[in-house]
């Protein structure tokens, strides 16, 4: 099944959705650690974290790397790019489409 950019950035906004795989995210946007390093940082299980990063690859935001029995994991930033980049687009859309809204509502509270 080919992925299209609308179902990668379903599961860019589905990741970040979570408060524990945002925070995963600001970790690793310090710089690449292992599994154990980061299950560390958390209140739960590294089993639990484990599932978080999980969902963090198959959005493509997590790459790991094997070396030996530890997993390295780094930021992939690109697919947050993309998110950014379409949420700037609907702003910009919404925004002018609520400015000439407000500029109609003005005019006619003024009785034009």
């Amino acid at each position: 099944m080919a992925t299209t950019s609308a179902t990668r950035l379903d599961h860019v906004y589905g990741a970040i959705a979570d408060p524990t795989r945002r925070a995963i995210l600001t970790v690793l946007a310090g710089g690449e650690c292992n599994v154990g390093q980061l299950a560390e940082r958390f209140p739960i299980s590294f089993n639990g974290v484990s599932k978080h990063v999980k969902v963090l690859e198959r959005a493509g935001l997590v790459s790991r790397r094997v070396r030996g029995r530890e997993h390295w994991l780094r930021l992939r930033r690109a697919p947050l790019r993309d998110a950014a980049r379409w949420l700037a687009r609907q702003r910009a859309f919404w925004e002018s489409r609520l400015d000439a809204l407000d500029a109609v509502l003005r005019d006619d509270a003024r009785g034009r």
